[in-house]
């Protein structure tokens, strides 16, 4: 399985503290994350391993688009900032529209992610 993981700038932190709490099951999963440049390497200093792509502005939200729609990913979890202004907007709008034409779940804040995670892996907790 692949995740894809983004968060705007005011949510990465955000990301960090989610992932934190799949620690364990991410560990003991087949789970591969990919993520835009900077979320990554805030995910990759917190200890997890991770596949980064250029960061959202210089590209990568049209990267992680591309493997969508190339049904490279099985999920993608995007923590977005709805209060603040982002200039890749339409990388953005992109992103969210292929997940959609190729139903590809799509979580954009913790607790829809929590919801997807507690389904991928409830074989991992003993759930």
């Amino acid at each position: 399985m692949k995740i894809a993981l983004i968060a705007h700038d005011g949510k990465k932190a955000d990301m960090v503290h989610f992932l934190s709490g799949y620690k364990s099951q991410l560990h003991h999963a087949n789970i591969n994350l990919v993520a835009t440049g900077t979320t990554g390497s805030h995910i990759e200093k917190a200890g997890y391993q991770v596949t980064k792509l250029l960061s959202g502005p210089m590209g990568g939200d049209a990267q992680i688009a591309s493997m969508a729609a190339q049904k490279e990913l099985d999920m993608v979890i995007f923590f977005r900032d709805p209060l603040d202004k982002h200039p890749h907007e339409p990388d953005v709008q992109m992103l969210m529209r292929i997940c959609d034409v190729h139903n590809i779940p799509l979580a954009t804040n913790p607790a829809a992610a929590n919801l997807m995670f507690e389904q991928i892996t409830k074989d991992f907790d003993g759930k």
